[in-house]
């Protein structure tokens, strides 16, 4: 698997993820919703560099033209609750994708919360065979959600190409992503690496509860 950090480079990227992370900035959800679906917008153009494309001939008002047009069929896949706006984003760039959409939640089993389970409910997926595959999720903490909701997504075909795609992913995260996802044909992208997780599986110093910041706290 091969690994893109987009903050090795400075760019307006880390603008974005700065306020994400600011708590003076944070009590803003309609600003952290866009700060993600903007992230979303790059991350997708950024990748758009990797696919394969045809020259096409179109009709201009005065002569023909020959233009670079998407070859692969891309299917834009995301994990509720906190992917939606990434996931908007992203099909803001990718409009004529197919999508797909997994639910996956954490459940403590233990009292200290300490111990983390990650259950999957649902799943709505076009076929994926030969297609290239592009999963987000704003947040990498142990990598177990992105792993889940991949191998459901996998019941329903094998997918060309891969590309995992998270905003803040916690070191402990990318070293496990890279112990599952041996294959060549994956991509993860990171928009930043944070050094821990803490007792609870939270990334440090990340910006906390992504979906709760973004659509208020959950019961």
């Amino acid at each position: 698997m091969k690994v893109v950090n987009l903050s090795d480079h400075n760019s307006l990227l880390s603008i974005y993820v700065s306020e994400m992370r600011d708590v003076n900035v944070q009590h803003d959800s309609m600003r952290f919703r866009r700060n993600i679906e903007r992230i979303g917008e790059v991350m997708a153009y950024e990748l758009s560099k990797t696919l394969n494309y045809d020259l096409r001939e179109l009709t201009t008002p005065l002569a023909p033209a020959r233009c670079p047009q998407l070859a692969d069929k891309v299917v834009l896949a995301t994990i509720f609750r906190a992917g939606l706006p990434m996931h908007t984003g992203m099909l803001n760039y990718f409009d004529h994708a197919e999508n797909a959409f997994v639910s996956a939640y954490r459940e403590y089993t233990d009292e200290s919360h300490t111990d983390v389970k990650i259950n999957i409910e649902y799943l709505a997926s076009p076929r994926l065979d030969d297609k290239v595959l592009v999963i987000s999720d704003p947040m990498l903490a142990t990598g177990g959600s992105m792993e889940l909701a991949y191998k459901a997504l996998l019941t329903k075909g094998t997918p060309r190409q891969v590309h995992l795609c998270c905003i803040i992913a916690a070191q402990q995260a990318v070293e496990y992503m890279k112990q599952v996802f041996t294959e060549d044909n994956i991509t993860l992208w990171v928009a930043a690496v944070d050094p821990v997780l803490n007792e609870r599986k939270y990334i440090v110093p990340g910006l906390g509860d992504a979906g709760d910041l973004a659509f208020g706290v959950k019961e």
